[in-house]
């Protein structure tokens, strides 16, 4: 397999590129954390930044939704964000104060699930507005990502609890601790054959659990890589950003994996996604949107 990057600078400096997602139409939509911008590229590279309402909103990760609606999550603000279809945006605060709203999906009903760093609950929110709250029985768990499972459940990363969290749609919470200690699970993503696929920050290592709770770990072949979010490709197989080396990896799904240095020195990678034709999107909190072709 042969890769191709390319790295396209932000219209904005400052603007600290954080988390991303294919829309609907092909587009990438990404957060800019420090320019409090939602930012939206077309397959020609345009690029479009939209302003958010509530002044540093603190912009964390973004979801595309079924319908073609962009949910994200503002982590200073306390709030989550939705742009319609339409490009109308409605920001919608969250009952507990100081929650510190992080992960954001998509749930099997169409609801739109996230984590609650600081609170250390999950919410859900409904079309129309309604927010609902399960804490996590682990206290001071620091809830990370989270996505939507093969079971119908969302799975989510306990950052400082060291576990794998699954909760069902009626909101109960199942926890399933890491074999590794203090291995700080952070991405999280659905993988073939069914299985959740997460990456240990402190660990160093691609973890997998399926949805029964049995854990696998591999480790990185770069020390102190620090890998953040991870992506399902189209080849079975799963991409993931590793900040602390500068590179994007790869790992199969019977655990080999491939590492890849990016172009630009210290880029800070963070958010991944995978488009409709198997070309992987990065952010790059050094203000560029990094793609790779793959052959």
């Amino acid at each position: 397999m042969q890769i191709r990057f390319q790295e396209i600078p932000l219209p904005s400096s400052f603007a600290a590129p954080y988390g991303l997602t294919i829309g609907k139409n092909s587009d990438v939509w990404f957060t800019a954390n420090k320019g409090n911008q939602i930012g939206k590229m077309d397959e020609n590279g345009k690029i479009e930044e939209i302003a958010i309402p509530n002044q540093n909103a603190g912009l964390m990760i973004i979801t595309a939704t079924s319908s073609g609606e962009i949910w994200f999550s503002e982590n200073q603000a306390n709030q989550l964000g939705r742009i319609k279809t339409n490009g109308e945006i409605q920001e919608y605060s969250l009952p507990t104060a100081n929650a510190g709203p992080y992960g954001i999906a998509e749930g099997l009903d169409g609801d739109i699930w996230f984590t609650e760093l600081l609170a250390n609950k999950i919410g859900k929110i409904t079309s129309d507005g309604q927010i609902s709250e399960f804490e996590i029985p682990t206290p001071n768990s620091y809830p990370s990502f989270l996505t939507l499972g093969s079971d119908g459940a969302m799975w989510f990363t306990e950052n400082a609890g060291n576990k794998i969290g699954r909760i069902t749609p009626n909101g109960k919470i199942a926890e399933f601790p890491l074999p590794t200690a203090q291995a700080g699970p952070v991405g999280i993503t659905s993988g073939a054959g069914g299985a959740l696929w997460f990456v240990e920050i402190n660990g160093n290592k691609i973890g997998k659990i399926t949805v029964d709770g049995e854990i696998t770990e591999f480790p990185l072949p770069t020390a102190n890589a620090r890998p953040h979010a991870i992506a399902a490709g189209l080849q079975d197989d799963l991409w993931f950003t590793e900040w602390g080396s500068n590179k994007i990896g790869r790992i199969t799904l019977d655990g080999k994996i491939s590492e890849y240095p990016i172009p630009t020195s210290n880029a800070e990678p963070h958010g991944i996604t995978v488009a409709q034709d198997g070309s992987v999107w990065f952010a790059e909190e050094c203000d560029q949107i990094g793609q790779i072709s793959i052959y």
